[in-house]
């Protein structure tokens, strides 16, 4: 029984991994490793990241420090996160809540990425849809069109 094939709804449903075709570990294509630092960073991480540095610019800096009310708390949050995004990932690699969950920006060649690649980065992180269609190296399309890569510090 252990040659049985998986049902066409398993391997629908699970992807291609469930089909028994082996695409390797995420970065592999990218010659990163498996695990560690310069490694791929995994989704719970990244989304940490992220959550920390949108509370952070829009309650603590537009809400707080800057004393913005109402609607305009996002939008103003928004700018606030993005210029954070372009001045820190422009100059060292990471935010701080990319730092405060241990991963950074890096580009394809495991360097710091080059700033026009940030400004793309951070556009289209900011419009958030390209940032949640990835491929099999967890690269979102704001990675993609930007040449970088997030990986473990």
């Amino acid at each position: 029984m252990s040659d049985r094939q998986p049902r066409w709804t398993q391997t629908w449903l699970g992807g291609t991994r469930a089909a028994g075709i082996d695409l390797g570990y995420p970065g592999e294509r990218l010659g990163l490793p498996e695990h560690g630092p310069g490694a791929v960073a995994g989704w719970g991480r990244r989304l940490g990241a992220v959550l920390v540095d949108w509370l952070l610019c829009t309650w603590a800096i537009a809400g707080g420090l800057l004393r913005v009310r109402g609607a305009d708390v996002s939008a103003v949050g928004l700018g606030v996160f993005a210029a954070e995004y372009v001045l820190l990932v422009g100059t060292i690699g990471t935010t701080l809540g990319m730092r405060l969950f241990g991963i950074r920006v890096a580009g394809l060649d495991g360097g710091r990425p080059r700033f026009l690649g940030v400004l793309i980065r951070t556009l289209l992180l900011c419009l958030a849809v390209p940032a949640l269609i990835w491929d099999r190296d967890r690269r979102g399309l704001h990675d993609r069109a930007s040449g970088t890569v997030v990986v473990n510090l």
